[in-house]
């Protein structure tokens, strides 16, 4: 009995020991990061995690306008390799909508068409859009605006040459590490640390910005510090006005917070929604952004947005990324564990996937090729190969 109650004074100095290291470190917020993910047997953040977070509620549109379904609705069943490939990685919603109708959906693993899942990196779609928004709106000047004007931490050397712009194509020059399963990287920071805008403004501008692609959600967390800072509003309160409710959301929807006490959403990530709801943005920019015949985003932005910045990295523009498949040009909002909307303008096409896996592969390659076999059985089952 004496050697245990020694064991057990060991074991709370030690942990104690270690906590005030990760206090000391500054990684202490790997404390929440056991708490809300490893403790709870995942290796990365989940579809459900918002659960274990702060969110903001970002209300339903008044005036809901529900999707209409198709003439065919629900006619064709999914092909086999289709079945097989939402079974093996985990597809909780897959929905085909066609001529702006719902052709086809179906839901899995105790899913429903109203059930919210985290958007992950589609948020920097609607990040992005906001910057159009802003610029529509006359809070910011254009895609060349300095981001020094908003954000005092990058007036200084080469930072003082990064664009508003720069930030929504991925092109700061920054020295952020894209490392999603490593605790120490600053992605991991940034998911769990409660003041972002402390994480952010640490960031070092290392290369000459606006001169190539590298994918950095850093770029989309500062870009909505700037979008805060030029409009004066929250971001959750300018996505609810500028779109949620524009485009009739049939449901609210949750934005994850660093922490009630800073207020500042995860930009980059962590929307909670459902796939009905998120398709309403890829039709926003399928048709240049005209909601019901008004004009809800700029459409030179629009197309810009869909336009890849740089010739040696066709894959991104403006916060959207664009792919060929079957010798037709998508555009589409992706994120983490195989999010997608992806968009087939000349077609009238929009596919929705939200799951928990991309399957095997390296899961950080750009485009995984789950996503062409989401495309490639959508068309066999609309009949169009």
């Amino acid at each position: 009995m004496k050697f245990l109650k020694k064991l057990f004074k060991v074991l709370i100095v030690c942990f104690g020991l270690l906590i005030a290291i990760l206090y000391i470190t500054d990684t202490d917020y790997l404390i929440k990061a056991v708490r809300t993910i490893y403790m709870k047997g995942h290796t990365t953040a989940f579809l459900e995690d918002y659960k274990e977070f702060d969110n903001q509620p970002i209300a339903a549109s008044d005036h809901p306008q529900a999707w209409p379904n198709h003439n065919e609705y629900n006619s064709v069943e999914p092909t086999e390799t289709l079945k097989k490939a939402n079974i093996d990685w985990g597809t909780i919603a897959y929905v085909i909508i066609k001529n702006d109708s719902i052709w086809f959906e179906k839901y899995y693993d105790g899913f429903g068409e109203d059930s919210k899942s985290n958007s992950f990196s589609m948020a920097k779609s609607y990040v992005s859009g906001l910057l159009g928004k802003a610029i529509m709106d006359g809070h910011i000047k254009s895609l060349d605006q300095p981001v020094c004007d908003f954000l005092p931490a990058f007036c200084e050397g080469k930072a003082a040459l990064m664009t508003v712009g720069d930030l929504s194509s991925m092109a700061s020059g920054t020295n952020w590490d894209e490392a999603y399963y490593s605790p120490l990287s600053i992605t991991t920071r940034a998911y769990f640390d409660d003041d972002l805008a402390k994480v952010m403004n640490g960031l070092k501008v290392v290369n000459d910005p606006g001169q190539s692609f590298k994918y950095a959600s850093g770029d989309t967390q500062m870009l909505a510090m700037v979008i805060e800072k030029a409009t004066g509003k929250k971001l959750y309160n300018y996505l609810e006005e500028s779109f949620w409710k524009p485009l009739g959301s049939e449901n609210a929807t949750l934005w994850q917070l660093d922490s009630e006490g800073h207020d500042l959403v995860k930009a980059y990530c962590c929307i909670a929604s459902n796939a009905k709801d998120f398709a309403r943005f890829g039709k926003l920019y399928k048709d240049h952004g005209k909601w019901n015949g008004k004009q809800i985003l700029d459409s030179a932005f629009v197309a810009k947005s869909i336009t890849p910045r740089f010739p040696e990295s066709p894959e991104y523009g403006y916060g959207f990324w664009m792919n060929d498949y079957l010798g037709k040009t998508f555009f589409m909002m992706r994120g983490h564990l195989g999010q997608y909307v992806i968009v087939q303008p000349e077609d009238n096409i929009i596919i929705v996937r939200l799951g928990h896996s991309k399957g095997p592969g390296n899961p950080l390659e750009s485009f995984t090729s789950d996503i062409g076999l989401y495309v490639e059985e959508a068309y066999a089952m609309l009949g169009e190969l």
